[in-house]
């Protein structure tokens, strides 16, 4: 019977999400545009996020990139590269096919005028 094949990680899958998340530090911003608290508030949403509605965002097709991107050189400055994630610290309350709801607010996937080139907060280089 030959080996069955080694367990790989999808790109943009939530389990690709978590393996990315665990080597982010809350005490660490990643990027320019967020201060210490707000990362901090930030990686504590993303974390509940992770744990709680990141399957569902998966099976709904949301992208690493709707979710945890930011802009390359200047990070969360350009708010229009953010992807849902990165823009407030507020905790998801759910998860839809258009839209995911914060407490406070909610963020559309398709907003018209969003610009390309966004890269995950986790591969930007400071």
């Amino acid at each position: 019977m030959p080996a069955s094949p080694a367990f790989k990680i999808e790109p943009g899958s939530p389990q690709a999400w978590r393996e990315a998340f665990l080597d982010m530090k809350p005490s660490v911003v990643p990027c320019l545009g967020l201060t210490p608290a707000g990362w901090q508030a930030v990686h504590a949403a993303c974390f509940d996020f992770l744990d709680k509605h990141a399957d569902e965002a998966g099976r709904l097709g949301w992208t690493t990139l709707q979710l945890f991107g930011v802009h390359p050189d200047l990070g969360a400055i350009r708010s229009d590269f953010c992807g849902a994630m990165v823009l407030s610290g507020d905790l998801v309350s759910a998860v839809e096919p258009d839209f995911i709801r914060f407490e406070r607010t909610r963020y559309f996937r398709d907003a018209p005028g969003r610009p390309k080139g966004a890269v995950p907060i986790w591969a930007v280089k400071r």
